[in-house]
């Protein structure tokens, strides 16, 4: 086993992973910066280590302090969770060039996975479904690039390779558009993500958005843990999530699982993953895939009763992996709704000192956050503040508990999001199940306050 872990990041993942540390007996690191000085898994963890200042660039993204502070601490592992370094194949590399064990999958597999087109190719060897596009980077010849789109069919969606996060992307309507769309496209890329490789795909009009939750021992064995619905969106940025997807049936999600294990297995994948795919006329199709945990792990958790965060952390340090897929049993309902510090109105950042939190509670609530009475929320970083989750024996259930636990939860001090979520929860649309992507942002346009 493990014996001691610096977890590399903030907020409610360094405590989560802090939590499912000391749950398996592993001495925990966390490290900070000067923003983050009173965080509560700063003092919750068995050492801390300041590793710079506020800005992300000068410490939660700065990989020799990261590095540095494992080393003066002892620590015989890394764990990335989320977000800043998750996903940043050298930043692996050098963990495992140091001798730390990366509580993930190797450098490798991040690196061809976080390549949007180099993760297409690799998912379609395996035998996933994609979306039709170029299958491949676009080249600069307009008179070549209209003729795919033509193929392809309108509307196109362009994308940057290395992007995420609902960053580089550019939908296009009509050919008029499309060189224009591309030239911006690729100097976006080029700026944000330092790669201007971009390529081109189908824009399916009224999709889901539909995720696989897999995870993979690195030699070959792996299993899926159902699916989540992460279709409320906007600007591509996920803000309630559930599991199981409405309308997804049992046939369907052991076929598009089953594939999933089987890339698994191919890629002898090692730790937590997820496959996200567009759902739309009951076919997926293969967009991405995140080599870390997702911040809506929880609902899968809820609904098999894995610990998804324990399961990594037995799979880094090598123990006998027991977890078979006929062990999986998918039971009950969960949802999650992202709790923001922001206006629920205008999306406009809302940090400062919470002068009143009150945390909801009652059977099959579960909240998972970093803050208290008191805490300041920092301007530097992502405005989450947590996560409330909410389990039922069905939907129904879940969604009344949900609505409970939005009544109940106070944040003061401080604007949160939770007056959209209570809207989010009380709409026709959002009950019945089954909506697009693009049904929050349409939602919020018809919405009068």
């Amino acid at each position: 086993m493990l014996k001691k872990v610096l977890i590399a990041n903030r907020g409610e993942i360094a405590l989560r992973i802090l939590r499912a540390c000391h749950e398996l007996g592993i001495k925990t690191v966390a490290i900070y910066s000067d923003a983050d000085r009173e965080a509560m898994h700063v003092h919750l963890a068995d050492e801390a280590v300041c590793i710079g200042p506020a800005s992300p660039m000068h410490s939660y993204l700065n990989i020799p302090a990261v590095i540095s502070a494992a080393e003066i601490t002892g620590a015989d592992a890394i764990h990335p969770g989320y977000g800043f370094l998750a996903e940043n194949a050298d930043f692996v590399e050098q963990v495992e060039n140091s001798g730390f064990i990366f509580v993930g999958p190797d450098a490798q597999t991040v690196r061809t996975m976080g390549d949007k087109i180099s993760a297409i190719k690799t998912m379609k060897n395996a035998g996933i479904p994609c979306v039709p596009g170029s299958d491949g980077p676009l080249g600069k010849n307009d008179q070549e690039n209209s003729a795919l789109a033509k193929k392809i069919g309108y509307p196109v969606i362009i994308k940057a390779s290395g992007g995420g996060g609902g960053r580089g992307m550019r939908v296009v309507t009509k050919e008029d558009d499309l060189a224009s769309a591309l030239s911006m496209t690729r100097a976006e890329a080029s700026a944000a993500f330092g790669n201007p490789v971009i390529y081109m795909e189908k824009f399916l009009v009224n999709p889901r958005h539909i995720e696989i939750q897999v995870l993979g021992d690195g030699h070959g064995h792996a299993v899926y843990l159902g699916e989540r619905d992460c279709s409320m969106q906007r600007r591509h940025q996920k803000v309630l999530e559930e599991s199981p997807a409405p309308g997804i049936s049992k046939k369907q999600r052991q076929q598009i699982g089953l594939l999933c294990v089987k890339a698994c297995q191919k890629l002898h994948y090692r730790g937590a993953g997820t496959f996200e795919f567009l759902y739309e006329n009951g076919k997926f199709y293969f967009i991405e895939m995140n080599t870390r945990v997702q911040v809506e792990h929880t609902i899968s958790e809820m609904v098999t009763g894995i610990d998804i965060v324990k399961e990594q952390l037995l799979i880094a340090a090598q123990e006998k992996w027991l977890l078979k897929q006929d062990d999986i049993k998918i039971k009950g309902h969960a949802i999650e709704c992202r709790i923001n510090a922001e206006d629920p109105n205008t999306f406009t950042p809302s940090p400062g000192k919470i002068t009143t939190y009150h945390a909801p509670g009652g059977p099959g609530i579960r909240v998972d956050s970093h803050i208290y009475q008191g805490y300041v929320v920092p301007h530097y970083y992502d405005s989450m503040i947590g996560k409330i989750i909410s389990y039922g024996e069905t939907r129904e259930i879940a969604i009344l508990k949900m609505r409970n636990a939005l009544k109940e939860i106070v944040v003061e001090g401080i604007k949160t999001n939770i007056p959209l979520q209570q809207r989010i929860l009380a709409d026709p649309g959002f009950v019945a199940g089954g909506t697009n992507i693009h049904y929050l942002e349409e939602f919020m346009k018809n919405f009068v306050e």
